[in-house]
């Protein structure tokens, strides 16, 4: 039901759904997955995958043991394996004619608010391009990928800053259990955690760190990050045929049900900020339109105060004087000096560039 209700679906595969423990490739499987993502795609549903993999497809190529890989050779071979990795998707995919794209962040990418939104709009410009970003972490210069081979923290800050609705991490177990099933045989699937501190209370999920490539705990923390960004998230065996189908018919895996909308979870963070780099006075008009509902454009702005980078928070504030709203900005302080009281179809002659027409958007703005 989750899933038929998602527009936005970040979905993580790790390398051991890719490739075998004989390094054999499981080109049926990555088959079957793809015909999952095709029956997504008929529904209009936009799809964003995050692939572990290069590192063991660059080691089957070049025939290396991946355990006894130093981090400078694990690095090179990261890089022989993207294309690796790339031309199998490619050449599966395109059976259900499919397109993909490839996007590789580090963490600053996700984390640095700048980058990340700039992150957010090659995701929005693939989605309308009717393409798949294929994501994964910049293995070549992203040590601590490496070196802790966890993509569920990625994935989570992609279904973050891409505003998902579900996260759908694929292990190698049906979801978190009340024990670790491979020791105790009563063990028992939690099939929904509403409540992260509450529900999971008492399970040791630092001792199943076994199971998936990142660990238990990892899923765990990737839930938290999309508890807050009111996203939810479901770990879900991923090493059978069609897992998402699968997830669909069985249900057998666990939910973590976010308790706040993504709107909400935004905007509460907006309004959080404690020091907004500068403020955006604007006219009555531009405050109505405000009011309405509609988005802060360049003609409705007076006079800008203070310096600021694009999506640095920023005050808005009316012809008395006084703080009407806050959001996140689409420009630079410099760039709308350049543009303030023109109307959006004159940006691109003034910057020289094409660019957003809202200087701040509805989505990221919260009135006072």
């Amino acid at each position: 039901m989750h899933l038929d209700n998602s527009k936005i679906i970040v979905i993580k595969i790790g390398s051991s759904l890719l490739v075998d423990a004989k390094k054999k490739i499981r080109k049926k499987w990555l088959s079957s997955f793809a015909k999952d993502i095709q029956k997504l795609r008929f529904n209009n549903q936009k799809i964003i995958i995050v692939s572990s993999g290069a590192i063991a497809l660059g080691c089957k190529k070049m025939n290396y043991n991946k355990t006894n890989l130093k981090l400078d050779k694990s690095q090179a071979i990261a890089s022989i394996g993207q294309i690796e990795l790339m031309n199998l998707f490619s050449q599966t995919f395109s059976k259900y004619k499919l397109n993909i794209s490839q996007i590789l962040l580090t963490l600053d990418d996700t984390e640095e608010r700048r980058r990340s939104i700039n992150a957010k709009r090659t995701f929005e410009n693939l989605f309308q391009l009717n393409y798949i970003p294929i994501v994964n972490e910049n293995d070549t210069i992203a040590t601590s990928e490496i070196k802790y081979g966890d993509n569920d923290r990625l994935a989570s800050r992609v279904a973050q800053i891409t505003n998902a609705d579900t996260l759908v991490l694929l292990s190698d177990v049906d979801g978190l259990f009340t024990k670790n099933p491979k020791i105790f045989k009563n063990a028992k699937l939690i099939k929904e955690v509403k409540n992260l501190n509450k529900d999971i209370q008492g399970i040791n999920v630092k001792g199943m760190t076994e199971f998936g490539s990142g660990g238990m705990s990892t899923k765990i923390e990737a839930a938290k990050i999309c508890n807050l960004a009111g996203c939810n998230m479901v770990i879900a065996n991923g090493l059978n045929f069609n897992p998402i189908s699968q997830i669909k018919k069985k249900n057998n895996c666990t939910w973590f049900i976010s308790k706040i909308s993504k709107l909400h979870a935004r905007k509460k963070w907006i309004i959080s900020s404690i020091s907004p780099k500068g403020e955006l006075i604007i006219d009555d008009g531009a405050k109505k339109a405000l009011t309405n509902g509609k988005s802060l454009l360049a003609a409705g702005i007076k006079k800008v105060s203070g310096k600021f980078k694009k999506g640095d928070h920023i005050k808005i504030i009316d012809n008395k004087r006084k703080e009407f709203a806050r959001g996140l900005s689409s420009f630079s302080s410099e760039e709308i000096n350049k543009i303030l009281g023109y109307h959006s179809n004159e940006i691109q002659k003034i910057l020289g560039y094409i660019s957003k027409s809202e200087v701040v958007h509805k989505d990221d703005m919260v009135r006072i």
